[in-house]
């Protein structure tokens, strides 16, 4: 998965007292070969302002072809300021891809969710981690054996559920959804491999019931 997409990042403020929603992630996050408003951090911000919560604009640090350590180092280089409510974590489909070591990712994650606890002012609720969708059905798996891809993904997914289970964070899987894509183009972008904003939209749905359990824990 290349590396072409730039760091998104956005901060404007939505009112006085607007809450703050960072993203952190990769591709699924910057919302690769989707338009802006269709990243589904835009899209479930939007939802939250139209059950009359007031927030700001999505954070979002992101980039193309992330792995777990470019994460950590992309924080690092932005160093987010403040308390977010909501601290979303979206990463590791470039670890398996590169066929990068599992022990080390889950030593990252483990990194990556505790800066994202601090993010979310030291309440584990407020984090959500999101499964690693399966790219196995897309056509871009082509060269590929997706057998192989699946049982990967799945494995990768399950050390990141322990490791979010672990520290008290929520976990919300949207790897089952990815997978209808392989009867459903429409969940696709136009490249063929990165969800489109119909399933990101799903992805709001699924996120919803976590995202009320992180504004309770307010």
């Amino acid at each position: 998965m290349n590396k072409e997409l730039n760091v998104g990042q956005t901060s404007l403020s939505h009112g006085e007292h607007a809450k703050r929603f960072l993203a952190l992630g990769d591709s699924y996050t910057i919302g690769t070969s989707v338009a802006i408003d269709e990243r589904w951090p835009m899209q479930l911000v939007e939802r939250l302002r139209d059950a009359s919560f007031d927030w700001e604009e999505p954070t979002i640090i992101a980039k193309n072809g992330w792995t777990t350590g470019d994460l950590l180092t992309g924080i690092e280089a932005v160093k987010p300021m403040g308390v977010f409510q909501i601290v979303t974590l979206l990463i590791g489909v470039n670890n398996q891809y590169d066929g990068l070591d599992e022990d080390e990712y889950v030593r990252e994650l483990s990194a990556l969710l505790g800066l994202a606890i601090r993010f979310a002012g030291g309440v584990p609720a407020r984090v959500m981690v999101l499964s690693i969708p399966d790219w196995s059905v897309t056509p871009f798996a082509i060269e590929r054996d997706p057998v192989v891809i699946r049982k990967e993904i799945d494995r990768f997914n399950q050390r990141k559920r322990s490791c979010a289970d672990k520290l008290g964070c929520q976990f919300v899987d949207v790897t089952p959804l990815s997978r209808q894509a392989a009867e459903d183009p429409s969940l696709l972008a136009a490249d063929g491999l990165h969800p489109s904003a119909k399933m990101y939209a799903a992805w709001c749905d699924l996120a919803f019931p976590a995202v009320h359990r992180a504004i309770a824990s307010q």
